[in-house]
């Protein structure tokens, strides 16, 4: 019985200090320096199952190629005049602030409300194939439980 008590405590602890952790924005992680355009192509997936990627095709012998695929985004217009639907969409978002915006490019930063986890969220108008790449991924963690998908198909689904 005395085992089933620690054994609680510890885990309320772990939780408190989970918690606690995030508050004191230590779960940010930090920036890749490698975001941004290069040749064409967005930084590609993460190794592990916590990003999405419009350009996962572009990649076929990376690890994450199927699991990170979504599709773009159709554009509403021209590409700027979508990037400028995608800018006022996000900056309306609970959390999320814009980070970096040119004509053809825009990134924005996504944290969660409790932990405080951040997302990098890349979006880049493909003036050849006439859509909206996007690229959304975790800093941290191995697993994003879908919220990179969930964010980008609730973003499409508002434009």
């Amino acid at each position: 019985m005395a085992w089933i008590k620690l054994t609680l405590l510890l885990a309320v602890l772990a939780a408190v200090g989970i918690f606690a952790a995030g508050r004191l924005g230590l779960l940010r992680g930090h920036s890749p320096g490698d975001l941004g355009l290069n040749q064409g192509r967005l930084k590609p997936p993460s190794d592990t199952d916590n990003s999405v990627s419009s350009q996962a095709k572009w990649y076929p012998n990376h690890p994450m190629h199927r699991s990170a695929s979504i599709a773009p985004l159709a554009l509403g217009g021209s590409g700027v005049e979508t990037l400028a639907k995608i800018e006022a969409l996000v900056a309306q978002t609970e959390g999320a602030k814009i980070v970096k915006r040119e004509e053809h490019y825009l990134r924005a930063e996504f944290e969660s409300r409790w932990l405080r986890f951040v997302d990098d969220v890349e979006f880049w108008f493909n003036p050849v194939e006439q859509v909206i790449d996007v690229r959304s991924a975790s800093r941290l963690g191995r697993k994003d439980l879908g919220a990179n998908r969930a964010r980008i198909e609730a973003l499409r689904a508002r434009l």
